[in-house]
């Protein structure tokens, strides 16, 4: 689990479609073989690392969902949470939903089976990045950000057309779970009536 918040920015040092080296300092500091490192808000277990750098093996899954990962590109890294870290952002799995396509001042463009799950004033996470959802309509949303989060993250280098990581709020997933399933005693009503909606 994480939260969205960003600890530093890193370089991809090397991909070679299965293995990956990141070069970073922040989170390498406490960090062992085994832990998890969101990189642009995929979660990837650490499987080697020394004093400036840490390897994933990245599955085909991963490549398949993701914006994926290219040598030299400037990549979002945060640790997982521990009991003791302040939840500053949003619950964030590190599990991306797909991608969506920069269109310029901080509006993207999201296929229709994920913008249902966006809302407006609701959490998502934009390559790692814990934001709130200022404008949603027509399979675009839009994100407020503060220019601490700009100054610190990679999506101050957005160009129109890139590609991000994004990963929606799993809150309206299990709701939909929830709707989706036969013989269940929860409806938009129940929902509506215990302030859910």
């Amino acid at each position: 689990m994480f939260t969205g918040i960003v600890e530093e920015t890193g370089f991809i040092k090397s991909f070679d479609g299965k293995r990956l080296v990141v070069e970073c300092s922040r989170v390498l500091e406490g960090t062992k073989i085994g832990d998890s490192i969101a990189i642009d808000g995929c979660c990837q277990t650490v499987t080697a690392m020394n004093s400036n750098s840490f390897s994933a093996d990245v599955s085909s899954e991963t490549l398949r969902i993701t914006k994926g990962f290219k040598t030299g590109e400037c990549v979002n890294l945060e640790r997982a949470l521990t009991p003791q870290t302040r939840m500053g952002g949003h619950i964030v799995q590190g599990h991306v939903d797909g991608t969506a396509k920069y269109l310029g001042n901080m509006t993207f463009a999201v296929p229709e089976e994920l913008d249902k799950y966006i809302v407006y004033k609701g959490s998502i996470t934009v390559n790692g990045v814990s934001l709130t959802v200022s404008k949603n309509q027509n399979n675009t949303f839009c994100v407020a950000i503060i220019p601490h989060t700009l100054a610190n993250t990679n999506l101050k280098d957005l160009k129109a057309g890139d590609l991000v990581n994004i990963e929606t709020d799993i809150l309206g997933r299990y709701v939909e779970k929830f709707l989706s399933m036969k013989n269940n005693n929860i409806t938009v009503d129940f929902l509506k009536e215990n302030g859910f909606i």
